[in-house]
């Protein structure tokens, strides 16, 4: 490969690990407005991406007429040689064959001569071990990199604006009373309305990494792009694993399901938590099942996706096994998440018994120049709230 070669595939990799770096952008914003400081990263990106297809495209044009011009010295090639082109190798067909030619150049035969000559010439052969200086090592496609960033429980109960750094939501504590009068002209029941507050207190979450500035210049792929798309999944992954946690932790205790369920049982210990969070909300919110990745390795097996008209589920598909929406049992959206602590783990809520609030800052950037280094921060302020413990219901699973 050439270096005009070598700089058009590094710059076609710049343009698509750019890409790659906007659209982990867009994935981190979850379906949201981008904040001011992603838009400002999207709009960076951008502007390096035009300078860089102009870049391309007098090197591409160079390209195109070295290879044209190429293609026509050797058309003319055949038409500028008088002499006819000799044997470039011989195969004989038999031993015979290979005699008859042994015979003939005993006797001041040419081209039996150059036949010979060329089957029994002793060539050096080169391998590629005789010049690793010339083999470039290829980096074939985008870095591996196997994580999880999805957010689902964050997500079915979508995260709300942080207020400030200290705020409160108002509950009813106590609600006003209606009887039966207990006669005419008799005084009728009264009690006033109590209305508490939840204490809201977010934390700061995030994470950051000092950079040289040889490491950013010199990577390929860039080094910047993997590093800030790094964090901003690290910090999904926690505001995930800590709202799993808070919510798990502050739930009441439900049913069991036996070690070996079946269907039935498995339906009948959702709607008793189903009725339990009913009991909590009075209907208020959406019902989900959140369940931890093994759990539904063990219940997916009882709903098959193929069913009568009267089961209890559409079923589970194992091929689209993974974080998020899994499909439903008795009407109840289940949910995966891996942000448990523990094995075997699954509640029933209703949406309006927990919430989330965020405020994210996003990918921060300082210069060293000292010692030539740039220093990369992704944070972000999050928090979670059980607005009532007894609409999230813990079912234990044996």
């Amino acid at each position: 490969m050439g270096a005009t070669d070598q700089m058009i595939a590094r710059y076609v990799a710049e343009i698509e690990e750019r890409q790659q770096f906007v659209d982990g952008i867009f994935q981190a914003a979850d379906g949201k407005d981008l904040t001011e400081d992603q838009l400002e990263l999207v709009t960076d990106t951008k502007k390096r991406m035009d300078e860089v297809n102009k870049k391309i495209e007098p090197l591409v044009e160079m390209r195109r007429i070295s290879g044209d011009s190429a293609e026509r010295i050797a058309q003319l090639a055949r038409y500028m040689s008088d002499k006819p082109q000799a044997p470039q190798q011989v195969e004989y067909r038999s031993a015979g064959e290979y005699i008859l030619d042994y015979w003939k150049g005993s006797l001041g035969a040419d081209d039996a001569m150059q036949r010979l000559n060329l089957y029994n010439r002793a060539a050096s052969h080169q391998t590629t071990s005789d010049n690793p200086g010339l083999l470039p090592t290829p980096i074939v496609g985008p870095v591996v990199n196997f994580i999880d960033a999805a957010r689902p429980l964050v997500g079915q109960l979508g995260p709300r604006q942080l207020p400030g750094s200290t705020f409160s939501r108002p509950k009813v504590t106590q609600h006003t009373a209606v009887a039966a009068q207990a006669g005419e002209k008799q005084e009728l029941t009264s009690q006033k309305m109590i209305i508490g507050k939840l204490s809201v207190t977010p934390t700061t979450l995030g994470g950051y990494v000092n950079i040289s500035r040889q490491d950013i210049d010199w990577s390929q792929p860039a080094v910047m792009d993997i590093v800030i798309n790094d964090l901003a999944a690290q910090y999904a992954i926690l505001t995930e694993k800590t709202a799993v946690q808070a919510f798990y932790a502050g739930g009441t205790a439900g049913g069991t399901i036996p070690a070996t369920p079946d269907a039935a049982a498995v339906a009948g210990q959702l709607w008793a938590a189903a009725a339990s969070v009913y009991t909590a909300t009075k209907g208020q919110g959406r019902l989900i099942a959140v369940a931890s990745p093994d759990v539904l390795g063990i219940l997916g097996p009882l709903f098959a996706p193929v069913n009568p008209l009267n089961a209890q589920s559409l079923g589970f598909s194992a091929a689209d096994f993974g974080q998020g929406v899994m499909g439903t049992i008795s009407g109840i959206t289940v949910v995966v998440s891996s942000g448990f602590a523990a094995a075997k783990s699954l509640m029933v809520l209703s949406t309006a018994a927990a919430e989330v609030y965020e405020d994210r800052i996003g990918s921060l950037q300082v210069v060293e120049p000292s010692v030539l280094g740039v220093q990369v921060a992704y944070a972000g302020y999050f928090a979670d709230l059980i607005v009532e413990a007894g609409g999230i219901v813990k079912v234990t699973v044996t």
